[in-house]
């Protein structure tokens, strides 16, 4: 199984181009879902979700839908890591309705978070509930060394399980800031080196691409290669396109797929393509 998504699955910019040209805010995720088998669900990074709205999002994708929430910046970021232990269980007693369709929950690490965090990092890992899938970004370089440093955090998440997240934003740094949406995403985004490395069963892929969708073959096509490999490993990746202002996010996941022959719900007509072949028979 190949899971495909994007960083979110509302957008009116998606209207008319992906959506139906009059998709309500309610209907997006119920579209979003006829195309993609995952979204990252960066809202719960911000603000904790209502028991109506996860209510909702059960009700508005199939048994086949993942969802990959983040764990709030506030244990993340300004808690880092410490005395967390009644937030996140009231954090995951909210999200258990929403568990069935759980393909990873993600946790987002500063990027001042560095390798003399990992400690803290084993402490987080050791109270996590196993039966929940989890995976990890890091964003301090010092994590990127290829040292004992680096060695000690991924045999940290191979003992358990977790997977290691992978983002690749060498396509977004690759075109000169010259768009007000480029400069925000190249303020915002990581640079860092893309070390290949799958620690658990479920590897993930963030790649946030350039705004010209063609120029993007030569930076995910190593990746084409590497999700059929893992593929044939018997590992379920997930892949997440992301481009500076997410207009062309899901051409971007349709163009990896065709590049990559892989079969995949994203290759059908987009709702919008098919509501405007049904307007051109009248």
């Amino acid at each position: 199984m190949l899971y495909l998504g994007c960083p979110q699955w509302s957008s009116n910019h998606w209207k008319g181009r992906v959506f139906t040209r009059h998709c309500k805010n309610s209907e997006m995720l119920t579209q979003y879902a006829q195309i993609f088998n995952t979204v990252e669900g960066n809202t719960s990074f911000y603000a904790d979700p209502t028991p109506t709205a996860i209510n909702n999002w059960y009700q508005s994708t199939g048994d086949e839908f993942r969802f990959t929430f983040k764990i709030p910046k506030r244990i993340s970021h300004q808690m880092a890591l410490e005395g967390i232990n009644q937030d996140l269980k009231d954090w995951l007693t909210l999200f258990e309705p929403l568990l069935p369709k759980i393909g990873s929950v993600m946790l987002q690490l500063p990027k001042s978070c560095s390798p003399a965090y990992t400690p803290r990092i084993e402490q987080f890992i050791q109270i996590w509930p196993k039966h929940i899938p989890l995976s990890i970004e890091v964003r301090h370089l010092g994590f990127f060394q290829k040292d004992d440093n680096e060695k000690r955090f991924n045999q940290l998440l191979m003992r358990h399980n977790v997977d290691r997240i992978i983002m690749d934003t060498r396509a977004l740094f690759s075109e000169p800031a010259n768009t007000d949406a480029i400069i925000d995403a190249q303020n915002k985004k990581p640079r860092v080196p893309v070390n290949v490395i799958a620690t658990g069963e479920k590897p993930i892929i963030r790649f946030v691409g350039c705004s010209t969708l063609k120029n993007n073959h030569s930076f995910y096509a190593p990746w084409v290669k590497k999700v059929k490999q893992w593929q044939s490993e018997g590992k379920t990746p997930y892949v997440f396109f992301h481009t500076a202002d997410n207009h062309n996010s899901a051409q971007l996941a349709r163009q990896f797929c065709q590049d990559g022959g892989f079969n995949h719900n994203v290759l059908a007509p987009f709702p919008a393509q098919t509501e405007a072949k049904q307007n051109d028979l009248f």
